[in-house]
Order: structure tokens, then C-alpha cells, then sequence
């Protein structure tokens, strides 16, 4: 359930924030500046930039700006990527917004890859039929386009950014928001904080530390989709988790991620034996959707052969230049990636699931809104097409700031946020064992293989856990890994990122997105558990 803001709210209290954004990512930063001059405050869990996906992101963002390019390519490469269940005007709005939001971009001083004669530099990533993504550096973009916007952000008078406030609720009155529940310093203060809102913007990120094997920063633990599910919202296609294949395999967490880009140009993938093995399992090989390269790296690996990116021959001594992120993750651990194969292992890397939104980011709560990697606009079916994350988070996030400008009027700002209340729960989840316990559980039964015996001991752990640790974002994040169980249980067939063994090949009769509550899924979970 959501907080009722009459619960918590002080007796002193005068106002209302007009709008806050949950969130100092790619799709929060975009819509704050997006909104300026309107005052905005932007709540983020760590400094903004840090604890981020977005700033990880090497690929770059997808954008029909070719001139052998249209958007008809650009969405049909996304419709056959997303595996038949993609919502096709959702995905159409955002290929067609592409190019002008990569302006804004450019506007706001990030840095991409240009000829000598001042012309985009554009590259080609797996499943994409042109060249069309927009980079920085090779694999430096979501740094050098998260540096940009934090600049301009810092230097926007009208943008309140408030560091270290984690948020644990959002505020309901009836059926729409009145703002969130946030606990300061990092979120290890007694004390929560209420911020009472006209408009909420979620852009909590993703999901990817609910698995054992994750490229995703340690905040990305799916505590907005959960927050946001108790709350009442609807969610869509929750079961849809994209694996990345090739995730660097020398024991960190997160995992540094060797970019798709690395075999768009042209790297192979063997087994420790040397054996080239994508060439048997798709026509595109190394270059198959990513769901079919992360089961043939799993298989590898799983067999005990192992699995290598070799980029010796295809880029070879220009690694350290083209590629620098990666070559300095390999180094590190004592990988030359210029004259040695890189071990590599599929790895919880985006969720195409999330909080159902509309065209302008509505979510099915009045007021509240949602952009980036928490929501599932549809445009990703079951499958993301790379690099069209980045995308999708600048385009909705701009809409929703056209859709707030249009529909809340201007109201006075800055009443500072009031207490919400202490109460003492110890809220260092990285030492949680029930934490623990239900990342090595989500990758062993929701990953990338999964079937209903280990989903069903996945619902039985799920709820062990819930009972046994009762802490309210340990509760946020229970609540999201039970809609990924209760979505991948319901849904008997295998496309694009869920493969079931159980029903390894696509049915009609599933040719569908999903749509869910937490009320649902908590009555689908208890049904597995037994």
C-alpha cells in the first residue's frame, strides 16, 4: 500500500513542492532541464551521476540520423528485436523524436563523436540495420553524456537538487499522488523525510542487483518499480529481463560490461578451446538479438567450456584507444583484450518491464509520472533493441515535461520538506542476508533460463524472505522480484528475454504484452509456493 500523506504529514505544514523527480539519472536530469525554467527538485539516493545505469551505458543512444537511414528502419528493427509483442506507435513516437532529442544533447554540451568536417560519427550495433548509433569516445558515451546534463543541471537556478535522500514511498490521497517519503544521508538516517508534491516524476532506474551477476550499479535493486506497485500502479511485462552476454567474468560486482559495440566491430565469441560457437545458433552470429547470444555464452559457460570475446584480430593494438572503459576494466584484472581473449558471462543488464506509462509518461496514479528504465512504454517488447534505452528515457522524459507544463499550472515552490517521523530501522541492505539470498535465488530460477519448478522455488523464497526481514525497502524490492516470478510463471512460452525450457518456443495464443498488479501477483506467487 501506499503512505497516506495524512499519516505522516506535520501539523506546521504550510505548501506543497509543485514538482520532484525521483531520481539523478539520465531520464531525471533530461526532465529537469526540460521543465526550466518551471522549479523542480530532483531527489537523488547519491550524488547526482553516481549510482546511476545511464552513466555506465558504452554503447551509446539510437537515432535514424543517416542519410540511408529512416525512421521506418530504426522501428523496424526495434519491432523485430522486441519480438512481436512491442507496442508499434509507442515505438514509433520514439524513433521519430530521436534526432531532435540528440540535439538537445549536443545543446546541452555532450560531446559526441564527429568527422573532421563537424558530421555525426555513427556506429552499428547488434540487431540494428544501419549504422545509427551515436557514441563518445567508442564506449565513453553514458559518462560523457551524464557529465553534460549534471553541468547543466548545476548551473539551472531553477533545478533543486537534493543528495543522498533515498526514497521509500510515495504518497497517495485517494487516487493520486501527494508526493514521497524520502531518508536522508544515503539513506541511513533514523529520520524520513516527507515531500508533499502536485506532481511526481519516478525515474528510479532498473533491476539489475536483484541478480547475483549484474552490470548495473548497486542502487538498481527495482525499489521504485516496487514502491510504485504498492502504491496500486499498473505494471507491464514484468518477466522481460535482458541478460547481457558479454559482461567481463573476473568475479566483480557489478560486473564491467564489454560493449555490444566491441562485435559490431567485429570481435568473436569462442569457447576456451578456441571454437567460434554463435556461428551454429543464429545467421547473425555474434550479431543475433541479445537474448540468443546470452543463452550461447550461458551454454558455454555452463558446460564448463567457458565463453571469450576475442577482439585480437578485429581491433587488436587500437583496444586501449577505441575502447578505453573496457580495456582499463580488463587491465585491472590482469586481461590484455589487444592480444588476449576476454572471459566473459551473461549478466542481468536491463529491464524491459516496469511501471505501465501512457505517451506522455503517465502512470495509472493521477500526477505520479515515470520515465527511463522503471517504466515499460511498450517501445522494447520483449526484447531491447541496443542502445534504444537511452533513447527512450530523453524522449518520454521530454514528453512528460511538455505534459506538465500543459497541465500544472505554475504554483508557489520551495516549502522545505518536513519530517515524516523516525523510527530506527537499520537500512544497510548490502550486508542483508535476505538480500543475498534472494539475488543468488532470482539468478538461479529468473535468469536467464528459468522453468516452473525453480520458479516455484523462487515464490517459496520470495516469501521467506518477505517475513523474515520486514524492512520497508527490503519490502519494495520483494515486491519487484515477486512481479518478475509471478510475470515468468504466467507466461508458458519462451520470447525474446524469457525462455522457459519448460515451453521453449513462442505461442500465439501469448502474442501479448502483460499487465499486472502487486494484488495479482502476490495471488500467483502464493499459488506457486504452494
Amino acid at each position: 500500500m501506499a503512505t497516506n500523506i495524512e499519516s505522516i504529514r506535520p501539523q506546521s505544514w504550510q505548501g506543497i513542492d509543485d514538482i520532484v523527480i525521483v531520481g539523478g539519472g539520465l531520464a531525471g536530469l533530461f526532465c529537469a532541464l526540460k521543465l526550466a525554467p518551471r522549479p523542480v527538485t530532483v531527489l537523488a539516493a547519491a550524488p547526482i551521476g553516481h549510482g546511476a545505469s545511464s552513466a555506465w551505458a558504452q554503447g551509446g543512444i539510437a537515432a535514424a540520423m543517416s542519410e540511408g537511414d529512416s525512421y521506418d528502419k530504426h522501428l523496424a528493427d526495434t519491432l523485430t528485436a522486441g519480438a512481436g509483442i512491442v507496442d508499434e506507435k509507442m515505438a514509433r513516437l520514439m524513433v521519430s523524436e530521436g534526432p531532435e532529442r540528440i540535439r538537445d544533447l549536443l545543446g546541452y554540451g555532450v560531446p559526441f563523436d564527429k568527422d573532421l568536417e563537424g558530421h555525426l560519427l555513427l556506429s552499428r550495433e547488434a540487431a540494428h540495420s544501419e549504422r545509427r548509433i551515436v557514441r563518445v569516445r567508442g564506449d565513453m558515451a553514458g559518462k560523457a553524456i551524464m557529465e553534460a546534463l549534471i553541468a547543466a543541471v548545476r548551473n539551472t537556478p531553477s533545478i533543486r537538487v537534493m543528495e543522498g535522500y533515498v526514497v521509500e514511498e510515495i504518497m497517495t490521497e485517494g487516487k493520486f499522488v501527494a508526493g514521497v517519503v524520502a531518508r536522508p544521508d544515503a539513506g541511513q538516517s533514523k529520520t524520513r523525510v516527507a515531500f508533499p508534491a502536485r506532481a511526481v516524476v519516478l525515474c528510479s532506474g532498473g533491476i539489475g542487483h536483484l541478480y547475483q551477476v549484474t552490470t548495473n550499479p548497486a542502487e538498481a535493486r527495482g525499489t521504485g518499480l516496487g514502491m510504485v506497485a504498492k502504491a496500486g500502479a499498473m505494471i507491464a511485462d514484468p518477466e522481460f529481463v535482458q541478460f547481457h552476454p558479454t559482461a567481463i567474468n573476473i568475479g566483480n560486482d557489478p560486473a564491467p560490461l564489454a560493449t555490444e559495440a566491441l562485435r559490431g566491430d567485429g570481435a568473436i565469441l569462442v569457447n576456451a578451446a578456441g571454437e567460434r560457437f554463435m556461428a551454429a545458433l543464429h545467421p547473425d552470429a555474434e550479431l543475433a538479438p541479445r537474448d540468443v547470444v546470452a543463452r550461447g555464452v550461458f551454454a558455454e559457460v555452463a558446460a564448463g567450456r567457458g565463453a571469450f570475446l576475442d577482439c585480437t584480430k578485429a581491433i587488436g593494438a587500437r583496444f586501449a584507444e577505441l575502447f578505453p572503459t573496457v580495456y582499463s576494466s580488463c587491465r585491472a584484472a590482469g586481461v590484455d583484450p589487444s592480444s588476449e581473449p576476454i572471459p566473459v558471462v551473461p549478466a542481468a543488464h536491463y529491464h524491459m518491464g516496469g511501471v505501465l506509462v501512457d505517451a506522455d509518461g503517465r502512470t495509472t496514479i493521477d500526477g505520479l509520472y515515470a520515465a527511463g528504465e522503471v517504466t515499460s512504454t511498450g517501445v522494447h517488447g520483449a526484447n531491447r533493441l541496443a542502445s534504444n534505452s537511452l533513447l527512450e528515457a530523453v524522449v518520454f522524459a521530454a514528453r512528460i515535461a511538455e505534459s506538465i507544463k500543459g497541465m500544472l499550472p505554475e504554483a508557489s515552490l520551495y516549502e522545505w520538506p518536513k519530517t515524516a517521523g523516525e523510527n530506527d530501522e537499520l537500512v544497510t541492505l548490502e550486508d542483508s542476508p535476505q538480500l543475498k539470498e534472494l539475488r543468488a535465488a532470482m539468478s538461479t530460477h529468473a535468469g536467464v533460463i528459468r522453468n516452473r519448478a525453480g520458479l516455484c522455488a523462487l515464490s517459496r523464497t520470495i516469501l521467506r524472505l518477505e517475513k523474515e526481514n520486514g524492512r520497508i525497502r527490503f519490502a519494495a524490492i520483494a515486491a519487484t522480484a515477486k512481479l518478475i516470478a509471478a510475470g515468468a510463471l504466467s507466461r508458458e512460452e519462451s520470447r525474446g528475454g524469457h525462455y522457459r525450457s519448460d515451453f521453449a518456443e513462442p505461442r500465439d495464443i501469448w502474442r501479448h504484452r502483460t499487465f499486472m498488479t502487486l494484488k495479482e501477483a502476490d495471488r500467483i506467487v502464493s499459488e506457486a509456493a504452494g
